[in-house]
């Protein structure tokens, strides 16, 4: 099983000490977040073949990613790079930080070992089509020859998300909005030839409707791609999360309503004060990521 950690929260940047003690115990109780029963997951093992990691920030899991390549287990960083203005991303790190961390980790573990998300693409007066080509183009840059592959998405605009968004762009004096789809497909194909020029495949991910010249479908979670690193093939089925998802079957280990980095955009969180009280809520020796709700048991 792969494990996915997590598109549903930033593991890495939030809850590394969490991981840490759940790698020790070999396991972690997942709440299904439709209801229902937890899940207990192995994160140790025959019963685990890699790990994909989704982070803005993955320098507070670096010995996690030591002990992993020590023992052999493959692991892949879908690392977010925007370099939106902070009235989208409100605690998002530096993006020479972050574009700093992806070239370490390239160094360290090799280039396959990271992919580069430019997710979602945000229409917005602070982030017209030309803003876009041009901070694209100079994150691109940067990131020649650490990375071979740069995922891309139009922003897909939920409830949740334009709620957060307006009150957002109250506060901030800013306007946005979802584009045609002959608008959004000029320029995510505008942003995959300028990613061919650095070297990088452009992947667009779960929207075939966009796929244009200079894109291909999107595998978040990419099993070839573990086997590559891992030095010898192991089976994967696929199992997307939605229509159009490439991925490889996995478990995610994360919580909704969990990720403070404020980005007004984020499929993952309905309400920004929640996920900063999640945050104060957790506890690092949990069995899970998150306290139960009530009436839910905690663990198996």
């Amino acid at each position: 099983m792969i494990i996915s950690a997590s598109y549903r929260t930033d593991i890495p940047a939030f809850y590394s000490d969490w991981l840490r003690a759940r790698l020790d115990a070999g396991y972690a109780i997942v709440p299904n977040p439709y209801g229902g029963k937890p899940s207990r997951v192995p994160l140790a093992g025959q019963n685990v073949d890699g790990f994909v990691f989704w982070t803005r920030n993955a320098r507070p899991a670096r010995d996690i990613f030591d002990r992993l390549a020590g023992n052999g287990v493959p692991f892949v960083v879908q690392y977010t790079v925007t370099g939106y203005p902070t009235a989208l991303e409100t605690s998002v790190p530096p993006v020479t930080a972050a574009l700093d961390d992806i070239r370490m980790l390239a160094e360290r573990f090799g280039p396959r070992c990271v992919v580069w998300r430019y997710d979602p693409v945000f229409w917005s007066s602070l982030t017209p089509p030309d803003f876009h080509r041009e901070n694209f183009a100079t994150l691109a840059a940067a990131l020649r020859g650490a990375v071979d592959e740069v995922t891309l998405s139009a922003a897909h605009i939920y409830r949740k998300t334009r709620r957060n968004t307006d009150e957002s762009a109250g506060r901030a004096d800013f306007t946005w909005w979802d584009p045609a789809e002959d608008e959004k497909t000029a320029l995510l194909s505008d942003l995959g030839a300028l990613a061919a020029g650095a070297g990088m495949t452009a992947t667009l991910c779960s929207q075939p409707n966009l796929l244009a010249n200079g894109l291909e479908p999107a595998k978040c979670i990419d099993a070839e791609r573990l086997a590559d690193i891992a030095g010898q093939p192991f089976k994967a089925r696929r199992k997307g999360n939605r229509p159009g998802c490439l991925c490889a079957e996995s478990r995610d280990i994360g919580g909704y309503d969990s990720c403070p980095h404020g980005c007004v955009y984020c499929y993952a969180v309905g309400n920004r004060q929640r996920a900063k009280d999640a945050l104060k809520r957790h506890d690092p020796a949990g069995e899970t990521l998150l306290p139960a709700k009530s009436g839910q048991p905690a663990n198996l």
